[in-house]
């Protein structure tokens, strides 16, 4: 069956919602009166979430994922009705099964067996279904001799694995997953594994799961979404939302100041430093990178650029750059084209730097030390991504090549 002949059983449209958030805090009628007068409202309202909309399908594996923050957690509590949005509308077709934090509504003063009712009770099922999931929690969760024993004497591990069983074996057509995928032992996380496998390739089940797992993302989900800021700023293909993910996590927003007010990596010689992209970040290697530098530097006679390139994945520096002659000092752009065909697809970033004849050194035998740098917020990272060369190894075999001798 086609995509699109599939029925939409979740329908997210034009999504809003705010919370109050206390400023002032009024000790009694007089002070309330008096910020009354004032027009101190005692709060402030912050936006959450904002006109989001989209669609899942009957069969979808459909992944949300962004950083803390985004607005994630606020938008699953909307779908599953514990909110309830201040603009827009929500539809659910189907029976939907919420699990946004594991264990939540289960007691420690009942045996196992209770609590798994006692869950799916809260769920919305009657007792005639939670007997026919039973058997099932209980053997996925491998607890069959500890169901009657108060859940305060079940280890930790033991109420994550009976938490988790109930809820990927709760019979619901719209499963809901918050952050749940990484628990138990490798051997559990193996048979979760397996279950999920099988859920990808049954059509008449969907799931939503949102993670901080990309690998979960690429491996599971056939459609994400990137939330930022309380809106979608990727949708569709389940790699390009991951790598778009990966690079946000990368390319930090956060300018922290050093002690004398300037950006880490500035300072009052190197008054801007920062590197642009003019290729796409996620690109296949096959094409050079192209990229500006764009520079303010002052008071020196000459200066060098320098660039690092990270390997963020596999971590070290695969290449660092010969110190660049820029001439006087001043405002400009460099432009630059880094080839990628030696690297195999992973997760890179380009550090550019500022540096300056050490005292007494001359042009024509430069040696150099370092003035600036640019910080996560003014660097910049990118993605290769090819799926017909591996991504163990940093160089690919046509840049480096064995030869066996004998």
């Amino acid at each position: 069956m086609m995509a699109e002949d599939r029925k939409v059983v979740l329908k997210v449209d034009n999504v809003e919602k705010s919370f109050r958030l206390p400023t002032e805090q009024a000790s009694g009628v007089k002070q309330l009166l008096i910020n009354w007068t004032k027009g101190i409202k005692g709060y402030r309202e912050q936006q959450v979430l904002r006109g989001v909309s989209f669609e899942v399908r009957q069969g979808d594996f459909f992944g949300i994922v962004g950083r803390n923050g985004s607005g994630k957690s606020t938008l699953l509590k909307l779908i599953s009705q514990i909110y309830v949005p201040e603009c827009g509308s929500i539809t659910v077709d189907g029976k939907l099964v919420p699990f946004i934090e594991l264990g939540v509504g289960f007691n420690p003063e009942l045996t196992g067996r209770e609590n798994v009712y006692l869950n799916g009770a809260l769920l919305g099922f009657s007792r005639t279904e939670i007997d026919a999931m039973y058997d099932d929690i209980v053997d996925f969760a491998e607890l069959h001799d500890f169901m009657d024993q108060k859940l305060k004497n079940y280890s930790s591990g033991m109420q994550v694995r009976l938490a988790f069983s109930v809820a990927i074996k709760a019979q619901g057509d719209i499963l809901v997953l918050d952050e749940v995928l990484a628990v138990g032992d490798e051997a559990f996380q193996r048979k979760c594994d397996n279950f999920f496998a099988s859920v990808k390739k049954d059509p008449t089940k969907t799931v939503i799961l949102v993670t901080h797992s990309m690998d979960a993302v690429k491996k599971y989900c056939n459609k994400a979404i990137l939330i930022k800021d309380g809106k979608i700023v990727a949708s569709g293909d389940k790699d390009d939302v991951a790598d778009r993910y990966s690079i946000e996590n990368v390319a930090s927003s956060d300018r922290e100041l050093s002690p004398d007010g300037y950006e880490v990596g500035l300072n009052k010689t190197v008054r801007n430093l920062s590197i642009v992209p003019e290729s796409p970040i996620i690109t296949n290697g096959r094409d050079p990178f192209v990229f500006s530098v764009k520079y303010d530097v002052r008071d020196l006679d000459t200066f060098y650029l320098a660039i690092m390139l990270h390997d963020l994945k596999r971590g070290g520096m695969p290449f660092y750059s010969d110190d660049i002659p820029m001439g006087v000092s001043g405002a400009g752009v460099a432009r630059f084209s880094l080839p990628l065909d030696a690297l195999n697809p992973g997760q890179y970033k380009l550090v550019a730097y500022v540096r300056k004849l050490v005292d007494g050194a001359s042009p024509e035998y430069p040696d150099t030390e370092f003035v600036g740098f640019t910080n996560d917020a003014r660097s910049c990272a990118f993605i290769i991504r090819n799926p017909e060369l591996n991504s163990y190894a940093l160089l690919t075999k046509s840049a480096l090549a064995l030869e066996r001798l004998d």
